[in-house]
């Protein structure tokens, strides 16, 4: 069922139309530029940026559009402005969500996080009070419909080191410690692998199931808004989601 979730929204995100494709792009270019400026231009020495241009690719960003991301970054102040804050909270029925941002103004960020988790019938925690219902893991997602050959994906996945794989009708999930999750993604690109998503990110440790529809709509209505955000880059949560 996670998997059908996961699945879900990378697909939305795929299919997104051109305007909405337009902020993706503009959300991954945004992570592109902190990640230079942490690190340096260069994905060999700043696995930050090799992972940000990861994500880039799997959502279908192009290459000159990377390239131009970070460039900019390098020659211009790009980036300096923005810091990393992760909100955590609760939707409705007990639904625990992480919400990161990149953000140039906490205050109206925070702000705009909390009205968004108030009109959806969740409300904003303090620090620390759903993540410890969360692990750090990496996560590589590969579309089944291309790699049909499960066999060969879990050798060369176990190979390099994942700590486990998911299989689902739609897809292979391949699960990596953090310690091991940069190994993995490149050297399953270096055999060809290409990806329809990865993360290095917090991943539940247990789901919760909704089925009441007016919470079900409203916690779709409230990971939609956080998403539509333009200063949020990620929602994680732990619904059990259907498609």
């Amino acid at each position: 069922m996670a998997g059908h979730s996961k699945w879900s929204n990378i697909k939305r995100r795929k299919e997104a139309v051109d305007s909405k494709r337009g902020k993706i792009f503009t959300k991954l270019g945004r992570e592109i530029a902190v990640a230079v400026k942490a690190g340096g231009p260069n994905p060999e020495t700043n696995s930050s940026l090799a992972d940000a241009i990861a994500r880039a690719k799997a959502n279908n960003m192009s290459n000159d559009s990377i390239q131009r991301s970070i460039s900019k970054a390098d020659k211009s102040g790009e980036g300096d402005d923005f810091e990393d804050v992760l909100y955590e909270g609760y939707g409705p029925g007990g639904v625990a969500i992480m919400v990161r941002t990149l953000t140039d103004n906490r205050n109206r960020t925070a702000g705009d996080v909390r009205h968004i988790f108030d009109k959806y019938g969740g409300n904003l925690g303090t620090h620390g009070c759903v993540a410890f219902q969360f692990e750090r893991k990496g996560s590589l997602i590969l579309d089944r419909e291309v790699y049909a050959d499960e066999e060969q994906v879990f050798l060369d996945a176990l190979e390099l080191g994942a700590e486990d794989i998911e299989a689902t009708e739609e897809m292979f999930e391949i699960i990596t410690a953090p310690e091991e999750y940069h190994k993995v993604r490149e050297g399953l690109t270096e055999s060809g692998y290409e990806f329809s998503d990865v993360s290095l990110a917090p991943q539940p440790l247990n789901w919760v199931d909704l089925n009441d529809e007016e919470q079900i709509q409203q916690m779709e209505k409230l990971i939609e808004a956080m998403e539509d955000h333009d200063d949020v880059q990620d929602v994680y949560h732990n619904w059990n989601q259907e498609i």
